[in-house]
């Protein structure tokens, strides 16, 4: 038996962990967190993280071969193999504020593992890490005089929030990273054992260390970028009358550009494109390439320009003023599936709203515990309402902002008859059925595409 620790109980390693041990039942995991709230969440049937499929894995694994726990030094000290999931946010003070990552809490990881370590152990890099990271994790670690020794590796995690169960199970790469020393070799084969008790092993992917720190942050760049991409036409199309879903059709069509992350959008979110990518823009400074920085950064502005023109373009709409007008969010996560609402484009349109002054209601089936979080030095200023049909209430206007496929499934005539007229449908998702929205009544303003509106100047009228 093995015994496994991971340190920080958030959403890598909350979702990692249990899988693997599902997979693993001779060995031993444990979970760790200084946060001893979202550990009693984790022992209890409430999980502090919604994510499809993860409330069944716990309840098969905990209890059994994964256990959940504060105590932190002890389990160090009890460990074989320890995997470090601590939050790596953006640095917001000093040098490489706004860019660079704030490694404080990886550094007190280090140093906490050092302090309680009596045998020599395995430390694999779960957080997303800049490159190079894992050399200052050896000195730190290797700096002991208990006569250790740590091999540290890189294994960055490439799940997409809302389907990270399934990814876990069924896995196109897993990417572990080691020193080309033999005693690297042993650390990163026994690794790749651990995987390969459900994943093939021409899917997991050995490198040198620095390849695989640099290989996380560059596919979330490659992703965000299409993402940034296909948004930038939809600008061009509103302009033009063409239609972004088949434009993106059409150049999707071309293998060599691939149909996928070519669905326009208010913007993308979440914990790591934006963080990664500001990350890598950093790194191209430190390393004197301001060209390939700039080209990167292009990117995360891009998106903030796309939030701030829908959220424009709803002001613009609805007369130039929003002032004291209801206006109904769909949605609070960064994306469906999802409680979370990190860097949200939700969040970014509630918030420039607010400050033209509308009444902000917000709706969510599962984030608005996050959204209220995340808000909260706003005060009282959103009505925070569960139920859909309550939020669109007295409303002038509705923006979808998570493409939730319930808001689908939504009798959008009763919500038309309980709004203010003329009611306006702002689809950040291109979600909803439009023609059939404007037959209803509404003015629906999709994402690059015409508007639908009986308003003069403002859009064409459905043909």
């Amino acid at each position: 038996m093995t015994n496994i620790l991971c340190i920080g109980a958030g959403y890598v390693g909350g979702s990692t962990m249990p899988v693997i041990a599902s997979h693993c039942p001779e060995h031993r995991f444990v979970i760790v967190d200084i946060n001893e709230a979202r550990i009693a969440a984790w022992q209890s049937d409430q999980l502090p993280i919604y994510e499809p499929g993860l409330d069944e894995i716990v309840s098969q694994t905990r209890g059994k071969n994964l256990f959940f726990s504060t105590e932190t030094d002890r389990h160090i000290a009890e460990a074989d193999i320890i995997f470090v999931s601590v939050n790596t946010p953006t640095k917001t003070f000093g040098h490489g504020a706004g860019r660079a990552a704030d490694l404080q809490f990886w550094e007190k990881t280090a140093r906490q593992i050092l302090e309680n370590s009596t045998s020599s152990k395995i430390v694999v890099e779960k957080s997303t890490l800049p490159v190079r990271t894992a050399e200052a994790m050896e000195r730190i670690l290797n700096s002991n005089t208990k006569g250790l020794h740590f091999d540290v590796l890189s294994n960055p995690e490439f799940l997409a929030e809302g389907t990270a169960i399934r990814d876990m199970q069924n896995p196109d790469r897993v990417l572990i990273g080691g020193r080309e020393t033999g005693s690297g070799r042993k650390a990163v084969e026994r690794l790749v054992e651990l995987y390969a008790h459900w994943v093939p092993r021409d899917r997991i992917i050995t490198t040198n260390l620095w390849s695989s720190e640099l290989s996380k942050l560059v596919a979330n760049a490659f992703l965000a970028q299409r993402i940034s991409s296909i948004n930038s036409i939809s600008a061009i199309c509103e302009k033009t009358e063409a239609d972004v879903s088949e434009v993106a059709n059409a150049i999707g069509r071309d293998e060599r550009i691939g149909r996928y992350f070519l669905r326009a959008s208010v913007g993308f979110g979440g914990s790591c494109f934006r963080k990664d990518i500001l990350n890598l823009v950093y790194l191209c400074e430190h390393y004197g390439l301001p060209e390939v920085a700039r080209y990167w950064e292009q990117v995360v502005l891009m998106n903030e320009y796309q939030e701030a023109r829908f959220a424009a373009n709803m002001v613009a709409s609805m007369f130039n003023t929003v002032a004291g007008k209801r206006i109904a969010l769909f949605g609070a996560a960064f994306k469906a599936h999802t409680s979370d609402t990190r860097e949200s484009p939700a969040l970014a349109v509630c918030r420039t709203l607010l400050e033209e002054k509308a009444d902000i209601v917000m709706t969510d089936p599962y984030a608005l515990d996050n959204a209220c979080q995340d808000l909260q030095d706003l005060g009282n200023q959103i009505t925070y309402e569960p139920d859909p049909y309550a939020a669109a209430r007295n409303a002038h206007a509705i923006a979808i902002l998570t493409e939730w496929p319930q808001y689908t499934q939504l009798d959008y005539e009763r919500i038309y008859q309980s709004m203010v007229k003329p009611a306006f449908v702002f689809d950040g998702r291109n979600l909803l059925d439009h023609k059939k929205l404007y037959e209803l009544g509404f003015n629906v303003y999709p994402i690059g595409k015409p508007a639908l509106t009986r308003l003069v100047n403002h859009g064409i009228e459905a043909a």
